[in-house]
Parts: structure tokens; sequence; C-alpha cells
């Protein structure tokens, strides 16, 4: 994914690393696999299907950063399309 990005000139971070706050306790490694121009967080998986887990953990890095956008990527489905899931803060 990282080289279709930079081919197309879009910034991008992989595994950057990121804080969660739990409870006033800020949990340290959590990593984002790719912040896509500081805006878009995207989480990749394979698995059968998107578990309420991957959802939640989305979900957790965009309220730790102050983003409102991220992507969910299942690569185990046979059209890509039907592996994406938007979440919005």
């Amino acid at each position: 994914m990282g080289v279709e990005l930079r081919t197309q000139g879009i910034p991008f971070e992989t595994e950057k690393a990121i804080f969660v706050h739990y409870r006033g306790v800020a949990l340290p490694g959590q990593r984002i696999d790719l912040l896509v121009d500081n805006q878009v967080i995207v989480e990749l998986k394979a698995v059968k299907q998107f578990d309420p887990a991957h959802l939640a953990q989305v979900l957790s890095y965009l309220k730790a950063t102050g983003l409102r956008a991220g992507l969910l990527i299942n690569f185990h489905r046979k059209l890509l399309k039907h592996g994406l899931r938007r979440v919005v803060l």
C-alpha cells in the first residue's frame, strides 16, 4: 500500500506510535498501521470478517489522535471493496 501512496505523491507514515489514554493512564506501544496525510488512520487486516474489536481499535486511535476519519481494510476478501469499512468519529 505504501508503494502506491508514494507513487501517487501522497504523504504517509507507517507504524506510527501513539499513546492511547485509559482512565487517565497513557498506554504506550500502540501503533497505527498507516497515517495518510496526517488526516486518515488506516488499519490493515487479513481476517474472515471484521470483529467489533477492530472497530474499537480504530475508534480509540481516532480519539487518541484527535483525528476524525479512519479506514479499516480487510485483504482477506475476494473484492477489496467488500473489505472496506469507513470509520468517522
